[in-house]
């Protein structure tokens, strides 16, 4: 835990959940855990005020609780983490929008909005939502939510398993058997509560969470075929994707190698599935290629020739090419060139590196101190006795790359940039809130105008309300503070990366 990561977090909660919980975060993430008690002494918070808060930071998963070591109190930990996968909301919606429809999305979005709430709350918050509030809109977003269920989108939230019935003290269990079965939701029952004839629901007290596991392993997939796309083409990228489906069928998701997969079982999958017939027909060559680069590694001759994936040396690669593209943006093609053959070589003195990176020795020297004072790289020194009349000890300085250290400190570069692009984008929207607001309600008239059929002139009058000036301060807002979004989930996406890395090399 950094001061760059608590800013983070602590902008972040405040910016969803307001100035009360964010106090509670702070004074979280400032301890390892703390009971009730602690955190109402240390804010100064009402007991009322801090209850909220925390039970907000737990329905959310932001916080865990669990009992202190003496097993007298309950301790709460702030999960930071989850509070970074807050920003990650977007692409989950984006993904299940792109890959199963507007929907399934829907449901996605409200669970996430939610925190942690029961199918036929989300089901009829969905439904609510839609144009269309009948009887078969709801089948159909029950069945959606199934679907979400079965392919482990979803996943149902730990139930509370008392530790001593002489005390209070509770842990959250999860049931294996059940996290992926959905309840019986009679439709007559939710129909009943929609229109208000009933209060309880029908699943009451089997709450649901977005399962975030399953997401990051989309995301991880999505980034290695992405990586076999750019670097061979996209038949290559499908045939990496396949791969991947293989492997889930006989290897856990996190693990670090893959089981053997046989080549014919790759065949017979992607002339099922695809209609790529260039990749059908030079699949041999597609896996050879693939092979090449380092993504997948042959394991046997059987059965027309075994392969396995290599997670660890996948992402240890996408890492090093993430960290080669960060010096050439900051320091030039030069500088880039340098730090691979540092890292080619493992150790290399100063005067071989300007040899094999073909670079006058001035600019290599400069070069090779800026990186070094920048941290992305080391340097060692060996000290040997040397000959001649002196016998004075001879000094070698050997540069090295240190792969997780530069991973942490690019880590910690992301948090401050993703806190100084909130900071800028919230700073922007407040100093032109009042012109926002104006913007937003000339849009919902001309709205409501054109729906009654009014005259184009006097609909141009009504929009000339909002003069020239005032126009082009709020085109500019939304321009940088589109800019800043994007550069948001940039650097999100590097973050995903560089966390993969680390949980890979913590194995």
């Amino acid at each position: 835990m950094s001061i760059q990561l608590g800013k983070l977090c602590s902008c972040i909660v405040q910016q969803h959940f307001g100035d009360v919980v964010r106090m509670v975060a702070d004074d979280l993430f400032a301890a390892v855990a703390k009971t009730l008690s602690m955190v109402i002494k240390s804010t100064g918070l009402s007991k009322s005020e801090v209850c909220k808060a925390l039970a907000i930071l737990l329905k959310f998963g932001l916080a865990r609780h669990q009992p202190n070591k003496a097993g007298s109190a309950t301790e709460y930990i702030l999960d930071y983490e989850k509070v970074l996968m807050v920003l990650r909301y977007p692409r989950f919606v984006h993904l299940i929008q792109t890959k199963y429809g507007p929907e399934c999305a829907t449901l996605t979005e409200e669970l996430l909005r939610a925190g942690c709430q029961t199918a036929s709350y989300v089901i009829l918050k969905g439904t609510a939502i839609s144009d269309v509030k009948d009887k078969n809109t709801i089948t159909k977003f029950r069945e959606k939510f199934s679907d979400l269920v079965a392919k482990n989108y979803f996943i149902r939230a730990p139930d509370p398993k008392p530790i001593d019935p002489s005390n209070e003290l509770e842990m959250l269990d999860y049931e294996s058997a059940n996290l992926f079965q959905m309840p019986e939701l009679d439709l007559r029952k939710l129909l009943d509560l929609q229109e208000g004839k009933t209060t309880k629901a029908p699943d009451e007290g089997i709450h649901w969470l977005v399962n975030l596991e399953k997401f990051h392993l989309d995301f991880r997939d999505s980034i290695m075929i992405n990586a076999a796309e750019r670097l061979i083409d996209s038949s290559a990228g499908e045939c990496l994707k396949f791969l991947l489906q293989l492997m889930y069928s006989r290897t856990k998701p996190w693990e670090m190698v893959s089981n053997p997969i046989p080549m014919v079982e790759l065949k017979q999958l992607c002339e099922k599935k695809s209609n790529n017939l260039e990749m059908i027909k030079f699949l041999d060559q597609y896996v050879a290629v693939i092979e090449s680069v380092n993504f997948v590694s042959k394991f046997g001759d059987t059965g027309g020739g075994q392969f396995t994936v290599n997670m660890k040396k996948i992402l240890e690669q996408l890492t090093w090419s993430c960290i080669e593209n960060v010096i050439t943006e900051k320091y030039g093609s030069k500088a880039a060139r340098i730090f691979r053959v540092i890292r080619m070589k493992k150790y290399i003195e100063q005067e071989d590196i300007q040899k094999e990176a073909m670079i006058p020795a001035k600019e290599a020297k400069q070069l090779t101190y800026k990186l070094l004072e920048e941290n992305f790289l080391q340097i060692q020194t060996f000290r040997k006795t040397g000959g001649g009349n002196a016998g004075a000890p001879k000094s070698f300085f050997l540069f090295y790359v240190n792969q997780a250290q530069i991973v942490s400190m690019l880590l910690e570069i992301c948090y401050k940039a993703l806190y100084n692009s909130i900071t800028r984008s919230t700073h922007d929207k407040t100093v032109n809130k009042r012109l926002i607001e104006k913007s937003q309600r000339l849009d919902s008239i001309v709205e409501a105008m054109k729906d009654r059929g009014e005259s184009e002139e006097y609909i141009a009058e009504i929009q000339e309300t909002l003069t020239p000036p005032e126009k082009e301060i709020l085109q500019k807002v939304k321009i940088r503070v589109k800019s800043l979004y994007s550069a948001e989930i940039g650097i999100d996406e590097t973050i995903f990366l560089l966390k993969l890395y680390q949980q890979y090399q913590r194995k």
